[in-house]
């Protein structure tokens, strides 16, 4: 029996836990006021998210590419009272948006946002970090990875959005500048003996990450 990829999210949805009236009000005014809304979290790629921070129970958090605050807010609500996300979003543009909506959803105090170059950021942080979340600049995912490795605990967590790009990854014909750039942290990670992996093929692919030592 066929089915479309709309049949299985609009399953996917109807079996996960529904979100709250802030993310709800939050996701309509990131379709009505930027160009990108497909780069917001959603329902259940952020439900995930909040599961994957239950069970981890990270004391720092360090995320790259805030956009809306979608993901941020769901990784706020799940991390322990006194823990911390530091969070780094490029365009100051999307600051107010940002800062409207951590405050609905009452998660300000444990969120501290950066606005600029995450890879220039990344290095005056004087933390160290249980989980990294990846949703920047994708023609900067091996920068982003070099930038943080030494920056994860060991035992830490690092998930990484996109990493299947619209199936572009293991199109041959595709080599634009992010795709290559995608192609080249999957085998990263891939290689490095230090890590290990696990490719989860919902939206656009999403990798977790596990820093062994």
């Amino acid at each position: 029996m066929y089915f479309s990829n709309h049949d299985l999210e609009e399953y996917l949805k109807n079996h996960t836990t529904p979100v709250d009236d802030v993310l709800e009000e939050l996701t309509r005014k990131t379709h009505l006021t930027t160009y990108n809304p497909r780069m917001l979290s959603g329902p259940i790629q952020g439900k995930f998210i909040e599961m994957l921070c239950h069970m981890i129970k990270p004391q720092r958090v360090l995320e790259i590419g805030t956009f809306t605050g979608y993901s941020t807010i769901c990784m706020a609500r799940a991390i322990p009272e006194n823990a911390m996300i530091d969070t780094i979003e490029v365009n100051d543009e999307l600051e107010d948006t940002i800062v409207e909506f951590f405050k609905k959803a009452n998660v300000t105090q444990k969120i501290n946002l950066i606005v600029g170059n995450a890879l220039e950021i990344v290095d005056t942080l004087s933390h160290t970090y249980d989980l990294v979340f990846i949703d920047g600049e994708k023609s900067e995912y091996p920068q982003y990875l070099n930038a943080v490795l030494h920056k994860l605990n060991t035992g830490g967590f690092i998930i990484a959005d996109n990493v299947l790009w619209n199936g572009k990854v293991f199109d041959p014909s595709s080599k634009d500048a992010q795709t290559i750039a995608i192609r080249q942290f999957n085998r990263m990670i891939q290689e490095d003996e230090k890590l290990e992996n696990v490719l989860l093929p919902f939206r656009d692919g999403m990798m977790l990450i596990r820093k062994i030592y």
